[in-house]
């Protein structure tokens, strides 16, 4: 049976604790060390949670709702392998993606550990193959552009990790991504790539994902019209060109090779991997050719820091537990209903994209993970945007408006490109806005400050900010591989933490299942079969009817 957290006695006293808000303006009056004694680190990552509506007394009993509803113990049950991906009956084990080679962790009678390293070696050794010339199309030119096909986890996280590295990628390579049934996305991708220098990755465990697949065989139609409106191929050399131009990411080889994919060239991965769990499995495959093997092996090495301190480090200064807990705190306590992701680097312009499906698929539950119906919140809405680009945007909700919103908030202290503005270091000036947000968010205008820079009384409540609203700040050194990881693997942690309070499943993904059933079964109403028109809702066929109306 799943633990109710409502039931527990921490439950009761945070319920408590939440009667008297935390003022943080009066908190750091009171304790010159409050900064200091909430900043926590983690690998190469340092974390200032001092400016969230927490107390000591809130820390004991977060920390005592964890123990309660036994997390460590969870926690300890996923790093064993044990299927607790209930309603699949799996077990969840994307932790063991980046163990050291040597490692030994059994399940279902094979050790893991050495299985996720025989496939990484197929993976580098192909991208070492493309990023050297030596893997060429069917013309016999070296490949500069990978198109990468899959959609969600198999799309979400090798762009937002390509985008994240940018500074690493080599300039012989060009990766795009096309995730999106909507033909102009592949369209748009295509129009300006040689078919003769280009790769496509179709990444889909199953090889069945109707947006995958049809996006791939748009793709090799565009390949195969290419080539022969070059004079590159006849017709007979299709099935050569789509081996030298197709890799796939699956395990269903019998699919891949129907497709006309050389099975050979298929990377593989686990049923224990969902999707949005995998960037760094072979679904970082386009990012392996972008970056390299070494440096994606500092990638791996960040997320197994971050696993190493989460399964290890002492509670109070475990970061994503006490993330995690803070989460539960502002969700079920405060009353939040959203999450602020706001990176103050450009290259992690994807990251609240990318968490977005880590967070709201694992835990937009109603069910705990025996079946019971939760009667308590799960789950927020995570959305961002990065730098100062927010600030001009949607800020001025998060300062002024009536909801809480946490915020967390990350920057590096070294800017992969070091640009001055005349005297002024432009990153200085980028970094300064990321802690003038927290500041102000804090800390507020008070009206009394209004007033003395001679405002008229009339508007001075409009210009009045009312401070005492929570935020994280994160910060590294740079945004390297080794870090991006550290970063990934930090939320995947504080995302597992949340569901373990909730008692749910964090690892199953229903809900994306039911709209893919329906839309199979609209497809023929919408493609005018009035027999299928009619078995639907009046509200879908009226919306069906008005499409073939407009329809040209």
């Amino acid at each position: 049976m799943s633990i109710d957290p409502t039931t527990t006695s921490a439950w009761s006293e945070l319920t408590q604790l939440a009667k008297t808000p935390v003022n943080l303006a009066a908190a750091f009056a009171a304790d010159e060390n409050r900064a200091a004694r909430y900043t926590l680190r983690a690998g190469d990552l340092v974390a200032d949670l001092s400016k969230n509506l927490i107390t000591d007394e809130i820390i004991t009993q977060l920390l005592a709702l964890a123990d309660q509803t036994q997390v460590a113990e969870y926690r300890e049950r996923m790093y064993r392998g044990e299927r607790i991906n209930v309603t699949e009956d799996r077990s969840v084990l994307h932790t063991a993606l980046r163990r050291p080679a040597g490692d030994e962790l059994e399940v279902d009678g094979e050790n893991v550990v050495d299985a996720v390293h025989r496939e990484l070696e197929k993976v580098f050794t192909f991208a070492t193959q493309v990023r050297t010339g030596q893997w060429r199309g069917v013309s016999g030119k070296r490949i500069t552009d990978v198109v990468n096909i899959g959609i969600g986890g198999s799309d979400l996280g090798p762009m937002m990790a390509y985008e994240a590295l940018k500074p690493y990628v080599s300039e012989d390579v060009t990766c795009h991504f096309v995730s999106n049934i909507d033909p102009s996305d592949i369209a748009d991708t295509t129009a300006h790539l040689d078919a003769e220098t280009t790769l496509v990755i179709v990444a889909s465990k199953t090889f069945t994902t109707l947006e995958t697949l049809t996006n791939a065989r748009l793709a090799r139609t565009w390949l195969l019209d290419s080539l022969r409106a070059a004079g590159v191929i006849t017709a007979d050399e299709d099935n050569t060109a789509v081996a030298r131009h197709f890799v796939a990411v699956s395990t269903a080889l019998d699919k891949v090779a129907a497709f006309g994919i050389d099975p050979n060239n298929a990377f593989g991965f686990w049923d224990w991997v969902g999707g949005r769990y995998s960037v760094d499995s072979a679904i970082g495959t386009a990012l392996a050719v972008a970056i390299g093997p070494e440096r994606f092996r500092e990638f791996l090495t960040g997320f197994h820091t971050m696993d190493q301190h989460f399964a290890t480090a002492e509670p109070k200064s475990n970061l994503p537990l006490l993330m995690g807990l803070l989460n539960v705190w502002y969700v079920n306590f405060l009353d939040a209903h959203t999450h602020a992701i706001l990176p103050y680097d450009q290259h992690l312009h994807r990251f609240a994209a990318y968490l977005q499906q880590l967070t709201m698929e694992s835990n937009g539950k109603r069910v705990r993970a025996d079946g019971s119906e939760v009667n308590y919140h799960t789950g927020e809405v995570f959305w961002g945007e990065p730098g100062t680009n927010g600030q001009h945007a949607f800020y001025q909700l998060i300062h002024q408006g009536s909801r809480l919103i946490p915020c967390d908030f990350i920057a590096m202290a070294n800017p992969a490109h070091a640009l001055r503005d005349g005297d002024q270091d432009v990153h200085e000036l980028f970094l300064a806005n990321f802690f003038a947000q927290s500041k102000a968010l804090a800390f507020g205008k008070s009206a009394e400050q209004v007033r003395a820079e001679g405002t008229a009384e009339a508007i001075v409540p409009a210009r009045v900010f009312p401070g005492n609203k929570p935020s994280t700040s994160i910060m590294a050194a740079r945004l390297s591989p080794k870090v991006l990881g550290e970063l990934i693997a930090l939320y995947e942690h504080i995302t597992f933490v949340q569901g373990a309070v909730w008692g749910i499943d964090s690892f199953d993904q229903w809900g994306v299942e039911l709209g893919k059933q329906l839309a199979s079964a609209l497809a023929p109403a919408v493609a005018g079969d009035r027999e299928a028109l009619k078995a639907t809702d009046a509200s879908t066929r009226n919306l069906i009817n008005t499409y073939l109306q407009l329809r040209e």
